[in-house]
């Protein structure tokens, strides 16, 4: 940091198991990919190429090597496998991450119909090949997972062998975890936690006030996704108690005689 300060929380040093912040890459040029690193990247720990932007990018092969310069690990979205799925190209699928040298995965079925049987499988032989996420909860804001029900998803993909699962909320923060106003549906995650270890989620949540609601809750060391490049900074502002949504929450001042 660039100068001392009292009574700040610790963070989990890199590479960390909790406290992760996965940035979605929407479509970042190379030289904006850059510019974001230059500034973010020590608060970086894992980035998304959302959904399935990385078929469409021009740039996608040189935009990976600089992310692998900064030591920063690349996964493509949820939706991309299961663009593949539905396809019936689960082996080209796996050729695709061979063929640019991913070392992580997400498995999803937020917008395809899948037998969470077969869900399980996907993610058992592809953590064979690869580090894999696991994401729970439709993008589709009419169907409401009742909390048992996300708990025994989350479980069995765990079981499985994913290494983390992840909370849906689309890159609005408006679907699974969240009303479609961005509130969190509380009970939900509170109900997740009694059975599922925070180390092993991470919440999505793009939104500022559904950031600091989980680091409130949860703590500065909260596993967060799918937050903007330009808001990683923002973030770690947050997690630290240096703006004004948790100033007070992180404070163990000594009170004078």
């Amino acid at each position: 940091m660039n100068y001392s300060l009292n009574s700040i929380p610790d963070r989990v040093a890199k590479p960390r198991e909790s406290g992760y912040t996965m940035a979605m890459d929407k479509g970042l040029s190379i030289r904006e990919t850059e510019d974001f690193l230059e500034v973010a990247g020590d608060y970086v720990d894992i980035v998304k190429l959302g959904w399935a932007t990385s078929y469409v990018v021009p740039n996608l092969q040189k935009k990976l090597d600089v992310y692998k310069a900064a030591g920063i690990p690349v996964y493509f979205g949820g939706t991309l496998f299961e663009a593949f799925i539905v396809r019936n190209q689960f082996d080209d699928y796996r050729r695709v991450l061979d063929k640019y040298e991913m070392t992580f995965a997400e498995v999803s079925d937020g917008s395809l119909e899948m037998v969470h049987e077969d869900k399980c499988q996907y993610i058992r032989t592809l953590s064979e090949q690869v580090t894999v996420l696991s994401e729970v909860g439709s993008k589709d804001d009419q169907k409401i997972i009742p909390p048992y029900m996300w708990i025994r998803l989350m479980q069995a993909e765990l079981d499985a062998g994913a290494w983390k699962v992840i909370g849906e909320a689309r890159e609005g923060g408006n679907v699974g975890l969240f009303r479609s106003t961005g509130e969190v549906r509380s009970g939900l995650v509170e109900e997740i936690l009694t059975k599922i270890p925070f180390e092993k989620i991470l919440w999505e949540a793009p939104q500022k006030s559904q950031q600091v609601w989980f680091i409130k809750l949860l703590g500065t060391n909260v596993n967060l996704g799918n937050i903007a490049p330009s808001e990683v900074v923002p973030l770690e502002t947050i997690r630290l108690g240096l703006r004004g949504d948790t100033f007070n929450d992180f404070l163990n001042l000594e009170k004078p005689c």
